[in-house]
């Protein structure tokens, strides 16, 4: 029901196929060629996946949600057509929202971890990002950027009420400008996932974007507004997720950080956990992995980044293990 496609390089000015790359979240990358002459089709190339995978094992469903306000928005859902009825698995929802930035639905050779223990994954495609085009991300930045956070708790909404997953065992990821995501949603709708994982997560915005000597603070104003603006600051403040931190029981939550960061600088998801900390009611989790030599994308080296997914895959699979909706042997 969704997928990408996409040419793919021909430096053959006289080449008789047209060559393009297909991919879905069910389906590796693969590469054809179609022959303009025949008009037939012939598979060339796709990535390889070790071990006893078989697509057929996985589905995936696309959805549309009505939000709030009447707008459709996108969802995309894949998992195990071998494991637990939707009603009874975990299910890890994704979203970003931000710069026109689209999350395709593609394939992830590391989500398939997360797959056969028995968890569905589902990317929210809301407003912010590009994927129904220009104007879905015009509809989700500066002053329209609190469409971007209530497409997310809606998404949300509905999954938990159409019983997509366990009632206690939905969960939220998001990264740097999807870390303010996550910052919001935990504020406005804390009672919705039983975790949440922040990566490198912009939750200081007023004070960030009141300094403009940091390296990108200028260059911002035309995604977030100029807080120097009255009218810009106060709706600024109004979402600014360390600014809003209340007193109440927030879910259990992983945040990370890079030391040597120049996006988010590290101090931001600190003083973030700090105040969580203070204010958060109840016993739940809350972490701060602060990596000692990484930046905004994460450590360098070959298999660094793999650690880090280990890392957050192992507090969801947790998690979800403890409450009870994986199949038994699926979990930590």
């Amino acid at each position: 029901p969704a997928w990408l496609t996409g040419l793919r390089d021909n430096i053959m000015f006289d080449a008789p196929a047209l060559r393009f790359e297909y991919e879905s979240m069910t389906t590796p990358a693969t590469v054809f060629d179609y022959d303009l002459t025949t008009h037939e089709r012939t598979e060339v190339w796709q990535d390889t996946v070790l071990g006893d995978f078989d697509p057929s094992n996985y589905e995936m469903r696309q959805h549309h949600v009505t939000a709030r306000d009447g707008t459709r928005v996108p969802v995309s859902i894949v998992a195990r057509r071998d494991r637990a009825p939707d009603h009874k698995r975990p299910l890890l929802l994704y979203g970003y929202g931000a710069y026109g930035i689209t999350i395709d639905p593609n394939f992830s050779l590391t989500r398939l971890s997360l797959l056969d223990r028995g968890f569905a994954m589902a990317i929210a495609h809301v407003r912010g990002g590009e994927y129904l085009g220009r104007e879905w991300y015009e509809q989700g930045r500066q002053r329209n950027k609190y469409n971007s956070f209530n497409d997310f708790i809606d998404v949300a909404t509905w999954l938990r009420d159409q019983q997509l997953c366990a009632p206690d065992a939905l969960y939220a990821m998001g990264g740097s400008a999807g870390g303010l995501l996550m910052g919001v949603v935990i504020n406005d709708a804390p009672e919705l996932f039983a975790g949440v994982v922040a990566k490198v997560p912009f939750v200081d915005v007023v004070t960030t974007m009141l300094d403009d000597q940091l390296p990108l603070t200028t260059g911002e104003y035309d995604e977030w507004g100029d807080p120097n603006n009255a009218d810009t600051y106060h709706f600024l403040l109004r979402y600014s997720p360390y600014d809003n931190i209340r007193e109440q029981r927030y879910p259990n939550l992983l945040i990370t950080a890079g030391l040597h960061d120049s996006q988010v600088q590290y101090f931001e998801p600190a003083k973030w956990v700090a105040r969580l900390r203070e204010r958060s009611t109840g016993d739940a989790l809350l972490m701060l992995k602060t990596e000692m030599d990484a930046g905004h994308s994460g450590a360098s080296g070959r298999f660094e980044s793999l650690h880090e997914i280990a890392r957050e895959y192992a507090f969801l699979i947790g998690l979800a293990d403890e409450a009870g909706a994986l199949p038994p042997g699926m979990g930590v």
